[in-house]
C-alpha cells in the first residue's frame, strides 16, 4: 500500500494534489484517447455559461452543483492489473490567491465557485480555475486515508468544521488554452497544475486534457431549472509506465 501511495499520489495531485514523493512523468502532455471516430465533423453550439454573482433565482447566472459533482482518480496497484480508486471530498472552482490560502471555519464552500466561464463556440473566452484539498483524498479505506496518505502527502489530518486551503494542502489547476475539437465534439484543454505538498515551495507542471460538454437540459417540476455538465479527463504516465487517470465531473444549474 505504501509503495502505491508514494508513487501514485500524483494521482491525488492531479487536479489537485501533491505528494510527499515526486513522480517523474515521461508523458505529462499525453492526451486521453478520443472517442471512436465516426468520420463526422462536429460544430460547436452557441451556448454561453458564466457564474456572474451566483445570485439565487437569477437564471442567467450558473452555479456549481458540488453535491452532484466529483473529482475521481484511479491507477493500477503497484503496476498490477487491479485498480485502486478514490476521490477528493472537498474541491472548488475558485482561483485561490496567496491571501486566501488559510483555514476557514465552515462546513460549506469556503470561497465562491466563480472562477470559470464556458462558451461553446468562443474558445478564447473559456477558462477554468479549480482546486482540491489534498488531505480530503478518500479511498474508502480509513487506514489509508487517515494514515499513510496524510504522512506521504506532507499535509495534516482533517479538522472537523474546518476547510484547509493552506498552501501545503492545496493543488490547483488553471487553464491556459481551451480549443474545440471538431473531430470529436470535445475540447482540448492546456492547463497548469500547481502544488507544494512536502516540497519547500510550489511547483507547476504543464498538462493536456480533454473536456466533454454535457448539453444544457431542463429539469421539469414545480419550479423548472436548467442544468449542464463538464467532464475533464487527463492521464499521467509514470517513469515505470504506470498510467493514472483523473476524471473531474462538474455539474451546474441556474437555480
Amino acid at each position: 500500500m505504501k509503495l502505491f501511495t508514494n508513487k501514485a499520489l500524483l494521482i491525488l495531485l492531479v487536479l489537485v494534489s501533491g505528494y510527499g514523493y515526486m513522480i517523474s512523468c515521461t508523458h505529462d502532455n499525453e492526451l486521453p484517447p478520443p472517442p471512436v471516430s465516426t468520420g463526422s465533423k462536429y460544430t460547436a453550439g452557441t451556448g454561453a455559461f458564466i457564474p456572474g454573482n451566483m445570485t439565487a433565482g437569477n437564471t442567467s447566472e450558473w452555479k456549481l452543483d458540488k453535491a452532484h459533482s466529483s473529482v475521481l482518480w484511479s491507477g493500477a496497484y503497484i503496476g498490477a492489473a487491479g485498480l485502486l480508486t478514490g476521490r477528493f471530498n472537498q474541491f472548488g472552482m475558485h482561483d485561490v490567491v496567496d491571501a486566501e490560502m488559510i483555514n476557514y471555519t465552515t462546513t460549506g464552500q469556503p470561497l465562491k465557485d466563480s472562477s470559470w466561464a464556458f462558451y461553446e463556440n468562443a474558445d478564447s473566452k473559456t477558462y477554468f480555475n479549480g482546486y482540491v484539498q489534498i488531505n480530503q483524498s478518500n479511498t474508502g479505506e480509513s487506514a489509508r486515508d487517515g494514515g499513510c496518505n496524510i504522512t506521504n502527502l506532507g499535509t495534516t489530518a482533517i479538522v472537523s468544521g474546518t476547510q484547509n486551503l493552506t498552501v501545503t494542502n492545496l493543488a490547483k489547476i488553471k487553464t491556459i488554452k481551451v480549443t474545440f475539437d471538431p473531430s470529436s465534439g470535445d475540447y482540448i484543454v492546456n492547463l497548469n497544475l500547481t502544488w507544494q505538498g512536502k516540497l519547500t515551495s510550489p511547483i507547476t507542471k504543464a498538462l493536456v486534457g480533454r473536456l466533454k460538454y454535457i448539453k444544457r437540459a431542463t429539469i421539469a417540476g414545480a419550479a423548472p431549472y436548467d442544468v449542464f455538465g463538464l467532464q475533464l479527463n487527463f492521464q499521467f504516465s509514470t517513469s515505470i509506465g504506470d498510467k493514472i487517470d483523473i476524471q473531474c465531473n462538474m455539474n451546474f444549474n441556474n437555480k
